[in-house]
């Protein structure tokens, strides 16, 4: 299977098409951008997807691109869950919802995968509800992509999971590693504890414990990570709970946007500054392209008994394109399968997942 780290962030193509489950109303900018990406991932990669949601306006965005030839289809649902839903109501309420009937479709066996630029709570609820947890998971994660000096590294957990115990950051710690080594290609990945320090003993009671059972464990521990060097290249897995990940993400993310205003005035302020721009177009393009989202698509809940992929709210139709492209990556290399093996052999005091059991 291709794989390498390049400036396209994340470049894995499955070795065989597969059938990807794509909700079609979830986002800020649902249909229309979900339908262009699920569009341009058919036509690039090939993929087969099948666009969740209500038919109607599903077919009424399809007709505004040239569909011929792509493996596109529609499945009706009829509910749409909004942002504001509270994931326990998606439960309870919506179980004909966009979210609902593609994650059902995974584990039906009629979608290799799901992706989903929805309600990400939600997204979250239905899959540990319709998919269950993987034996030996306590918790789910959440895991991103975050470009550094080298390549990439995997930041886990982002958001599921705001309350944790050293077990649970334990387990982040093995899904990560399982991420990487299957989706970066890194043979022995080095995995980090996001702190306030470097030294063994800084952190709160969460982390000092948690870095204890990382360091019994083995599997390529390397201490301590502090926030600057979330970007150094230094781990090529960096973990913490959710709340902290989520906030470490959204830093980074109004950051990247910043610092691209930020050189867009400075050139604009003066004729030499729009003169060397002409000069440093290129260069500017690739660091844009280095620290877009867009570019990573989407992050995978890790835990779960099959594939769900949850994107930003915000995602573009090039989002949601590589999204559907890490989505098919995954089901492709069966990624929730090693993570189940690898959680059995943390459980049974072997860190790291053999070559006969691959």
């Amino acid at each position: 299977m291709p794989q390498k780290i390049s400036g396209r962030a994340l470049d894995i193509l499955p070795s065989s098409p597969m059938k990807i489950a794509l909700d079609a109303m979830g986002g800020d900018y649902a249909p229309h951008a979900i339908v262009e990406g699920a569009v341009g991932a058919a036509r690039e990669f090939g993929t087969e997807i099948v666009l969740v949601g209500d038919e109607e306006t599903i077919r009424a965005a399809l007709r505004k691109h040239h569909t011929d030839g792509l493996a596109l289809s529609v499945q009706h649902a009829s509910q749409q869950v909004t942002m504001a839903e509270s994931p326990a109501s998606v439960i309870r309420k919506k179980r004909d919802s966009s979210i609902w009937v593609a994650t059902s479709m995974v584990k039906k066996g009629e979608a290799s995968a799901i992706v989903s630029a929805g309600n990400t709570g939600a997204a979250m609820a239905v899959a540990l509800f319709v998919l269950g947890p993987l034996e030996g998971v306590e918790r789910p994660a959440i895991a991103t992509l975050l470009p550094t000096l080298t390549g990439a590294a995997v930041l886990i957990d982002v958001g599921a999971n705001v309350d944790c115990k050293p077990d649970h950051l334990f387990q982040f710690g093995a899904m990560g590693y399982v991420y990487a080594k299957e989706m970066l290609g890194i043979s022995t990945p080095r995995v980090g504890l996001l702190s306030i320090g470097e030294e063994d003993a800084k952190g709160n009671d969460l982390t000092r414990e948690a870095f204890k059972k990382l360091k019994e464990a083995g599997m390529g521990f390397v201490g301590n990570v502090e926030g600057r060097d979330l970007y150094s290249g230094n781990a090529d897995v960096i973990v913490c709970d959710g709340f902290i990940g989520n906030v470490a993400l959204k830093v980074s993310e109004g950051l990247a946007e910043t610092l691209v205003q930020f050189l867009k005035l400075e050139i604009g302020a003066s004729a030499w500054g729009r003169v060397g721009a002409l000069f440093l177009r290129s260069a500017f393009a690739r660091f844009k392209k280095k620290i877009d989202y867009a570019e990573y698509g989407g992050a995978p809940l890790l835990g779960v008994n099959g594939i769900s992929v949850i994107c930003h709210g915000r995602s573009t139709a090039k989002a949601i394109k590589n999204a559907v492209r890490l989505a098919e990556g995954a089901a492709s290399r069966g990624l929730d399968r090693h993570i189940k093996t690898q959680i059995a052999y943390c459980l049974q005091g072997m860190p790291v997942l053999s070559a006969s059991a691959r």
